[in-house]
């Protein structure tokens, strides 16, 4: 796969359903095999729902970047949430926006297409006036955690994450833009 064959955008309400789908699919791909599924389908059954993705996509404070691949009936395998709302404590850079939701196909890992839809997110972060990227992270994410520090983000604080009856630990990360 190569990251070159995807045009990345700015998402719309007419791209919930379609968002909806790949953002289901990709956080059930991502945690499913860590998690118990009582635990996952009480997380996903509230976070992932046609009326809150709509909702989102409609917020002004948020900013949802989709990655598409095909020319005609274009399918969408990346996505990114920026928001710009309330702030931890643990994150004093100026002008902060939280990257909320970051995740591809899994067909596209190690593609190429993570590193350009984080380019992409950075770009339109600052050209919106933000100085401050932060986002949270499982502490067992591995993964995403190096992915994280390869573009400059260090770890600042730690918060809760209710996955169902499961208290998580996530990380708070930050870098300035």
């Amino acid at each position: 796969m190569e990251p070159g064959k995807i045009v990345f955008r700015r998402a719309g309400p007419a791209d919930a359903k379609s968002l909806l789908d790949l953002a289901a699919r990709t956080y059930y791909e991502t945690f499913a095999p860590v998690n118990t599924p009582e635990n996952m389908q009480a997380y996903m059954s509230s976070a992932f729902t046609l009326p809150r993705i709509e909702a989102a996509l409609s917020d002004s404070r948020s900013m949802f970047y989709v990655g598409e691949v095909g020319e005609l009936n274009a399918r969408m395998v990346a996505y990114a949430k920026l928001i710009a709302g309330e702030v931890p404590e643990c994150i004093t850079g100026e002008a902060p926006v939280e990257l909320v939701r970051f995740y591809l196909d899994r067909e596209w890992h190690g593609s190429g297409a993570a590193a350009a839809l984080m380019e992409k997110c950075l770009d339109e972060a600052k050209r919106n006036g933000f100085k401050t990227m932060y986002l949270g992270v499982w502490e067992q994410n591995r993964r995403a955690q190096a992915f994280y520090r390869k573009w400059d983000f260090v770890r600042v604080g730690e918060h809760t994450f209710q996955m169902g009856d499961d208290a998580q630990l996530d990380w708070w990360m930050m870098r300035r833009l």
